[in-house]
């Protein structure tokens, strides 16, 4: 095997391992959809809508999460920090299987999230040790359409696991995934923080970092502008179930719903990864912006006040309203990651922080509206929309602004 193929060889293996570390993240979502009624059950919820919170309340987890693995990763390296946050993920899971009342699971779920935010955090930054600017941007976009698989087979793997042995082995199974990535990432992956890289671990590197972090108007932009889109799909996320299960009676074909609506985001998230060479990544973001504004906008015209239109119609909405959403997430992180890749660590921790704690509360908030129509869901990516181009165009009025000065 001569250099360049084991140059490339080596490459594919890290899209491969980061997309899977992500991948613990989306398992531990998506495989549990179909089986959110029986837990909801099972801990005593009474009304269903507040299922919703098995899956709202692990975000919250990965929030505040990432402030603190982002930071000790920079100080102890990646590897070691990805590690612990998995010793906390497999503690969480014990509670969540034990649980016996909402309290409970939701303290679980939370749990979950903080240990999960370190592979999240941490691998975004290792993607940023490694490479920078448009070419960091594509081989963000091929590790999210792997990634993106997850969710195309996670619920239908989630249905067989529920029908097989019950909703406590879908826990167990995530356990066995994750002890796979982990040792995969012992054996092949070197650390990729450089020693000279090691920032001294002190109370203050917190401060400090988020006193650079803020001197970035395009880190800041992007990380608001992904808090908005975050929590739009997250609505999506936590309310999709029982639309389709309550609202059109498909609970039986939802895995094979969610999947298709999955493969319509990795499609576009695969096409990034070709047309951001070509493009950019800001252009590509402001075209996908507005498609992604205008999709709702069109949708709430034809339908409010009415009742749901067909399946086939949302359906539609949906895929093109998540087809647009693949070119917004194979950007957003990078362009937020581009000027910071000098704390690399504790800009994916504050990005990501900041993104997912403005994304809890607005799809707690558009999600309790989702109860006999899917309209909510539409007019809450109209809004998020709006305000992202409202960001870009305070962007670009700065950067009008330096240029001038």
């Amino acid at each position: 095997m001569n250099i360049k193929q084991k140059g490339k060889k080596s490459q594919l293996e890290f899209i491969a391992l980061m997309a899977s570390l992500m991948s613990l993240v989306a398992l531990s979502i998506d495989a549990l959809l179909p089986a959110l009624e029986q837990i909801g059950l099972s801990v005593g919820i009474q009304n269903s809508t507040d299922n919703q919170l098995l899956i709202t309340m692990i975000f919250l987890g990965l929030g505040f999460g990432q402030l603190i693995f982002g930071p000790l990763s920079d100080s102890f390296g990646r590897k070691p920090m990805v590690y612990f946050g998995f010793i906390v993920f497999v503690l969480a899971s014990f509670i969540c299987v034990a649980a016996t009342s909402i309290e409970m699971m939701v303290v679980g779920r939370i749990l979950q999230g903080v240990g999960l935010s370190a592979p999240r955090t941490i691998s975004i930054a290792m993607v940023r040790d490694t490479f920078s600017g448009d070419y960091m941007a594509r081989i963000m976009s091929f590790i999210v359409v792997i990634f993106i698989l997850v969710p195309v087979v996670a619920p239908a793997l989630g249905k067989i696991i529920l029908d097989l042995y019950g909703w406590k082995a879908i826990f167990y199974s995530q356990l066995f995934f994750g002890g796979f990535v982990m040792f995969w990432l012992w054996k092949r992956q070197p650390e990729t923080l450089k020693p000279e890289n090691k920032k001294k671990f002190t109370l203050s590197l917190f401060v400090s970092g988020t006193k650079e972090f803020l001197k970035y108007k395009q880190a800041i932009v992007f990380t608001l502008f992904s808090g908005f889109i975050t929590g739009s799909f997250m609505v999506y996320l936590s309310a999709s179930e029982s639309i389709f299960r309550e609202q059109y009676n498909l609970s039986e074909q939802f895995p094979y719903i969610f999947a298709g609506l999955a493969i319509s985001v990795g499609f576009a998230t695969f096409l990034n990864g070709t047309l951001v060479m070509k493009f950019g990544m800001l252009k590509l973001v402001k075209v996908s912006t507005l498609l992604f504004t205008l999709i709702p906008l069109v949708y709430i015209s034809l339908f409010y006040g009415s009742p749901n239109p067909s399946v086939t119609v949302l359906l539609i909405f949906f895929g093109l309203q998540f087809f647009s959403l693949g070119f917004i997430f194979g950007n957003i992180r990078a362009l937020a990651m581009q000027p910071i890749g000098h704390i690399a660590g504790i800009g994916s921790a504050i990005n990501g922080f900041v993104s997912t704690i403005m994304a809890v509360p607005i799809a707690t908030y558009i999600g309790s509206f989702v109860e006999n129509t899917a309209l909510p869901l539409f007019v809450g990516f109209l809004v998020c929309g709006v305000c992202t181009i409202i960001l870009l165009m305070m962007l670009k009025k700065k950067k009008k602004q330096a240029v001038n000065s």
